[in-house]
């Protein structure tokens, strides 16, 4: 029996399924990319 690696994934698959083109394809995905940029990125800086 070969061994497997842990944790090999397919960038691809990884991709097509939750990737920007996957969300654009149904209404719930287009809604989440909608309220993303709504909230707009956050940045990691320490206030001083």
């Amino acid at each position: 029996m070969p061994t497997h690696y842990p944790k090999r994934r397919s960038l691809i698959k990884r991709a097509r399924k939750f990737g920007f083109r996957a969300r654009m394809r149904t209404k719930l995905g287009r809604r989440m990319l909608s309220r993303k940029r709504r909230v707009g990125r956050s940045v990691n800086v320490r206030p001083l």
